[in-house]
């Protein structure tokens, strides 16, 4: 088989490996990319090794998704997110609060659960502030190195995750996975985001 071949071959696996794990995270609540990717191999009956679409590419097919089947569904529960996380944003307002993931990516689904970062001296102080204030939260596992905490939180029948950072990470700049730089916005951008509908 000639090389063309072959780079058509990897690029249909690829695009049939995006389409069904962007299937499976908005209809199964698969929140992370790589394992959507590996569940959707594992489906298509693929080997291990088989080439892998990059996170954009699922991404991109998510939006495909959600635009094509669950439009009026994801528009509003886009809204919501949107708004529930401009009032913990505002509530938080003093740790330095930052949008980030799939909801300000405009990638969130029925399942999707809100991601702030805060930029802190210290993550009891964050708790410090949720207990004087009467907000419950619970602790969950940090995704990377680099966050000092999560505290998990409910707002508007909605789940936050409020990622701490150690204050002086303010200034670095998160990548994704496949190397993307990863967004995030202040509230003053997520409120006009909300403007905009």
């Amino acid at each position: 088989m000639s090389s063309r071949q072959d780079r058509q071959r990897s690029s249909q696996q690829r695009s049939r490996i995006a389409g069904l794990a962007a299937r499976l995270m908005a209809e199964d609540g698969i929140t992370d990319l790589a394992l959507a990717k590996r569940k959707a191999a594992r489906k298509l009956g693929l080997p291990d090794c088989a080439a892998m679409p990059d996170d954009s590419e699922v991404e991109g097919e998510l939006r495909t998704y959600h635009r094509l089947f669950q439009h009026a569904e994801q528009q509003a529960r886009s809204i919501q997110l949107l708004r529930a996380a401009a009032r913990v944003m505002e509530t938080m307002q003093s740790f330095n609060p930052y949008l980030s993931g799939p909801v300000l990516e405009r990638t969130a689904g029925r399942y999707t659960e809100i991601d702030i970062q805060l930029f802190v001296d210290s993550a009891k102080d964050v708790e410090i502030f949720l207990l004087n204030q009467h907000i419950s939260f619970s602790h969950s596992p940090p995704r990377s190195d680099r966050a000092e905490a999560v505290l998990t939180l409910v707002c508007d029948d909605v789940v936050a995750n409020l990622v701490i950072y150690p204050h002086d990470e303010e200034r670095v700049t998160c990548k994704t996975r496949d190397g993307r730089v990863r967004e995030r916005a202040r509230l003053e951008a997520v409120n006009k985001l909300l403007a905009e509908g």
